[in-house]
Parts: C-alpha cells; structure tokens; sequence
C-alpha cells in the first residue's frame, strides 16, 4: 500500500528502506567483506573483485528471493545462494568464497545499520532544521501574549515566544539524543554462527577489523546477535522524538479551534478543506503527526519486547524487527518532515490572541491581583477574597476589575491605576522573556558544537 505514503511519510526516507535499497545494503556487507577477507589473506585476492561485480541489487530476482525467505526464514540465505550462482557463472573458484566465514544475521544486521545510518542521518539534518525554525519563531514572538491554558482552560499570561522555547527546549534535546544514540547503535555485526568466528580460525577479529573499515562501521567488544539493545535504542529514540511532534501538533490543532483561532497552518489550494463544508480549514499536517504519535509507541513496545531473546540467536524476536523498526523511522521521519515544513509557514493571528486574553472578562488576572493583595494581608484572605471577587463577577456577567474596585479591602490596599496596571498581561509574565533566552542560548550552544564535531 503506497496511496498514502505522500500524506504520512518522507520520499527521502522511503528510498532507504525500499525493497532494493534493502538487498542492495545487505550485499554492501557481502561485496565489504570479500574485499576485507582478500585484504586480510583469508580468501585469494582473486576472489574479491567477481564478488564485488555481483553485488548489484539490479542482478537479482526479487520474486524468487521473497518466495525462498518464506521457507529459509530469513533473506540473506536465498540472497547468498543466488550471489553465488552469479559469481559462479564468471568464475567457479570466487564463488567458492562468496559469505566466507559469516552467517545470515551478520549480512542481514549490518545491511540494516547500513540502511538505518542514512535514514538516521537525514531525520538528524531535518530535527536540526526544524529547531531552527523553532528557534526563528520563538525569537520573533517573544513578547507577543497570549492565554496559557492548563487543564484546558485559560490560566494565566503566557507569551507565544515561551510556548515555542518548550518546544525547541525538548527539540534540542532530542538532537543530542539522537547523536549519541547513532553512536552507540550503529555498530558493525560480524560473528559468525554463534558470535565466535570460528570458522574464520584465529583470523576473525583481523577480519572483523578489516569490515569495520570497509564499511566506516565501529566494530564491537563483540557480536550482539542475540543482544538487541542497540536495535531498541534506536526504537526509543525515534519513540521519544514521536511524542514530541505529537505535543506540538496537538498544541496546533488546539490553537486552531474556531472559538481559539490563534494559530493556523498554511493555507494553500486543496489544503484543509472538507468534501462538503467549504469553510473548513482542518489542521492537515497536525493530524499526520498525531497519527504517527499514536502508532510508533505501540511499534516501540515491540522492539522493546523483542529484546528477550533465546541463548546466542533469537527466535522469533529478532524477526519482530525486520518490519518494525524501518517502520518507526519512516513513521517518525516523516512527521517530522511535514511538521516542519508546516511550522516555517504558520499564519499566526496576534489581534486574536489579544482579544482572547480578554475573554474571561478579566478572570485570568486574579493571580496576579491576589499576589498582590497576599503582601498586604496574607495569601489565604487574599485568596478568598479574590475568588469570591470572581464568583460575583462571573454572575453578574461583568469585569473582575470592577468587582474588584467596589471591594472594601481592595480599596484599602490598591488604588485605580494600580489595579489597572495589574490587568495588563504584559506585566504579569514573570521571568518568561529570561526562560526565553535561556534556551536561546542553549540552542545556539548546541549550534556552535555541532559545528565543531562537523569540522573536526
């Protein structure tokens, strides 16, 4: 099924995990580790170059190695048996040596790291993307208020520069994340039938060394067939990016409700709208991402349950795998993609957030005016007397500023003008514009460091 994969994913990302592009990496290992074992004088140095010619995903029938799987249980055993009768049909003698000294899981996990390095490195170039946009947004609009809702209700004064920052704050974090998860996890997997090389006698880790470098792979203390805590480290981490998107999406989507209407996504021909009703203007992109959030933990859960595998091979764990984990990037990636391609375009309507700190008729100032009060007569009167302020007024349908001015013990403490001034959302923001610049400067740390590894 491919009639969605516009609307839910990312090409870039798609390619990598293709049919081909999964055979062509698994024969990236057997051609890697020809040359290395021709390096090494494991194999005559003959061998390597018929080998290597082979190791093209176009020379291979698809059908027949996915009806072989079926019955081998995995790809790399029709995979190698269809290498070698193409290196055979140029030369008998190379054909002896073609997966010398490996075994299926070595072909088909180092094929993956192959394949989930370059996904992996994209979705890192676009998260370091997308937090720029962030960073952009969160400086523009750093003293432009708002309401802050909590339990879905307006709370208090926030500004729309400090909500950003939150989003950025936990964007960055990811990033930092996801470097020091691709280092951890994309490691070479080269251990023969059970993790000993044996077949390779006492030259395996020669061998093993000589593939690293072939392949720009580290090579492990040790094999981790059986070991899949890299695999579900990665799993985590794309998990953890997912919710994230789906935080931000869900705060799109909500600012995007016609009674909020602060917030919208780009407006352009076909996007947003309803089969029927041609008012609408639907959070498209908010909806993708929030999908994928909703799928990807439940993805994640079965990597982590995967990891409880049998002895020095697992059965039936590491197959969970296979389809699973492409499954997590391609779904994480492309959220990913979409919402940042979304956020950089957003059509952000400030007059409606001024009018809709105005819609509790005053309300959502009560802290401000109670903290106020606490100074002068404690916080507990204080806080009775304002609440009961606020009951009065929201009955009477009035302002609670003028609920508030008839108020006796108001009166007694604060002035017109002072209570005036304390209904002004700018002057009830706290340190919101210092957290602004906290992670504004964090980010453009990170930035300089970034630079730095990249340089080096």
């Amino acid at each position: 099924m491919s009639l969605l994969d516009p609307l839910f994913r990312w090409q870039a990302v798609e390619d990598i995990f293709s049919d081909r592009a999964r055979i062509q990496s698994m024969l990236a290992f057997e051609a890697a580790l020809a040359r290395a074992e021709a390096g090494v004088g494991v194999i005559p140095a003959s061998a390597a170059a018929p080998i290597t010619a082979k190791c093209q995903a176009e020379l291979f029938d698809f059908d027949a190695l996915a009806q072989a799987a079926a019955q081998a249980g995995n790809l790399a055993i029709p995979l190698v048996k269809q290498l070698t009768a193409l290196v055979a049909v140029e030369g008998k003698e190379a054909a002896r040596f073609v997966h010398w000294g490996a075994t299926s899981q070595d072909a088909i996990d180092t094929g993956f790291v192959l394949q989930a390095r370059n996904a992996l490195e994209l979705t890192a170039k676009e998260l370091n993307r997308f937090s720029e946009i962030l960073a952009r947004l969160a400086q523009q609009h750093r003293d432009t208020t708002l309401p802050a809702r909590t339990w879905m209700q307006q709370a208090l004064p926030t500004t729309l520069g400090l909500r950003v920052a939150g989003w950025l704050d936990a964007v960055d974090r990811h990033r930092v994340r996801f470097e020091e998860t691709r280092n951890r996890a994309l490691a070479l997997q080269f251990g023969g039938a059970v993790g000993t090389l044996a077949a390779l006698g006492d030259k395996g880790m020669v061998v093993a060394e000589a593939l690293g470098k072939e392949l720009k792979l580290a090579v492990p203390e040790v094999p981790w067939h059986s070991q899949r805590d890299r695999m579900a480290e990665i799993a985590t981490a794309l998990g953890l990016c997912a919710g994230t998107l789906g935080k931000i999406a869900r705060d799109l989507s909500l600012e995007a409700q016609t009674e909020v209407a602060e917030i919208f996504e780009p407006a352009g021909p076909g996007r947003g709208g309803s089969s029927t009703m041609p008012h609408k203007r639907n959070p498209v992109t908010a909806a993708v991402v929030l999908a994928a959030a909703t799928r990807v933990p439940a993805l994640v859960s079965t990597m982590l349950s995967g990891m409880v595998q049998e002895q020095e091979r697992g059965l039936g764990g590491w197959h969970a795998e296979w389809e699973t984990l492409p499954e997590i990037i391609s779904l994480t990636a492309g959220a990913l993609h979409h919402l940042a391609e979304t956020v950089e375009r957003l059509d952000v309507d400030t007059n409606r957030m001024r009018a809709n700190l105005d819609v509790t008729h005053g309300l959502i100032f009560a802290e401000a005016v109670q903290m106020v009060l606490a100074d002068q007569i404690g916080r507990l009167e204080a806080h009775e007397l304002v609440e009961a302020a606020c009951k009065r007024a929201q009955e009477q349908k009035r302002h609670l500023r003028d609920a508030l001015a008839e108020e006796p013990k108001v009166k007694q403490h604060l002035d017109k003008e002072e209570l005036k001034r304390l209904f002004d959302p700018a002057g009830y923001l706290g340190v919101a514009g210092e957290l602004i610049d906290r992670v504004l400067q964090a980010h453009s740390s990170l930035r300089t460091s970034s630079s730095t590894k990249v340089s080096n």
